[in-house]
């Protein structure tokens, strides 16, 4: 027997503002129909004035949390994906920590840009497997309107603001593919692409937060090839293969890359969970929020397999396969 990390709740929050792509076309040299060819993208959510990513968090977490039927003196700990932070320290997750009224157990953060929740549930899975806990909460949650640079057309149409989260729970499995369960997960980084997205500022360069830069051809172009070989890396480790999918639950950068690597992993579009028309990218939220709003639709049913992929700034890869 093994241990396995199972979702038990899922929970999302986005903030009340709607930004249609109207919005843009009375700023920029943009219109609805560019951003809709090219991304895919209809509307994003933007937080309210003063409201903090852990803001976000917080909501999300409870939302799972009451999914599930617990409470946080139920959770051992956090482990919390994002790469706009509240502040350059204390971590998001202990300041979720404190908003559930947690005193125990432990909460930081995982910083993998839009790859971070797949680096984060593949973290917390080892920690559940080794016995580390019993129950985690892993939440992405992002306020990625806080670091756009607004004249440039070709990057601050793309992102929105949000939060998800799930609650992972330690069962006993027998080791095979048919466990219930986190079956693989398979992470890379390559930092010589460090360049192809980035933010130009920092605590040691800047002293600001700065803005997001990115080339966005070459993310692109990287992004289908990787995701796909991704995502087959993680479906052998688990011996399974792409027939037995039954969802691909990808990052929501772009429709394009999305439908790029369905296709290129012999999958048809109505096995790929897309809300990126509604919410825009959210980095490291946009899979959570994507597994919570398909859960709550009642899309995922018992022993479904779930493929969870995701690529971003590092450049930073990696894939997650579950039984649901």
């Amino acid at each position: 027997m093994i241990r396995r990390s199972v979702i038990v709740g899922t929970g999302h929050y986005l903030p009340e503002r709607v930004v249609e792509n109207s919005w843009f076309e009375e700023r920029l040299d943009t219109s609805d129909e560019w951003i809709r060819t090219r991304s895919g993208i209809e509307r994003r959510h933007f937080a309210a004035e003063g409201q903090t990513t852990s803001d976000l968090a917080i909501r999300a977490a409870k939302a799972a949390l009451d999914k599930a039927g617990l409470t946080a003196d139920d959770i051992d700990g956090i482990v919390l994906a994002t790469s706009t932070p509240d502040f350059t320290f204390p971590a998001v997750a202990t300041m979720v920590q404190s908003g559930l009224g947690m005193t125990r157990g432990y909460a930081y953060d995982v910083q993998a840009v839009c790859a971070g929740f797949v680096f984060a549930l593949a973290n917390a899975d080892a920690m559940l497997r080794a016995g580390l806990a019993e129950r985690l909460l892993v939440i992405g949650a992002e306020t990625f309107s806080r670091i756009m640079d607004w004249t440039d057309r070709s990057t601050c149409v793309l992102f929105g603001d949000g939060a998800g989260a799930v609650v992972l729970e330690a069962r006993e499995g027998t080791g095979d593919s048919q466990d219930r369960g986190i079956l693989s997960s398979d992470l890379h980084s390559d930092g010589t692409y460090r360049d192809l997205l980035y933010v130009d500022g920092g605590v040691s360069t800047t002293g600001t937060a700065g803005q997001l830069r990115m080339q966005g051809n070459l993310v692109f172009r990287h992004a289908v090839d990787k995701l796909t070989r991704t995502a087959h890396a993680a479906l052998e480790k688990a011996g399974l293969g792409t027939e037995d999918v039954t969802w691909l639950v990808p990052h929501q950068a772009n429709k394009r890359i999305i439908s790029g690597t369905a296709q290129k992993m012999g999958l048809p579009m109505d096995k790929v969970v897309l809300t990126v028309a509604d919410h825009g990218n959210t980095s490291a939220a946009s899979i959570p929020l994507a597994l919570s709003i398909a859960d709550s639709e009642n899309r995922f049913k018992s022993g479904d397999i779930l493929v969870t992929e995701a690529i971003g700034g590092g450049l930073s890869w990696g894939s997650v396969v579950l039984r649901w």
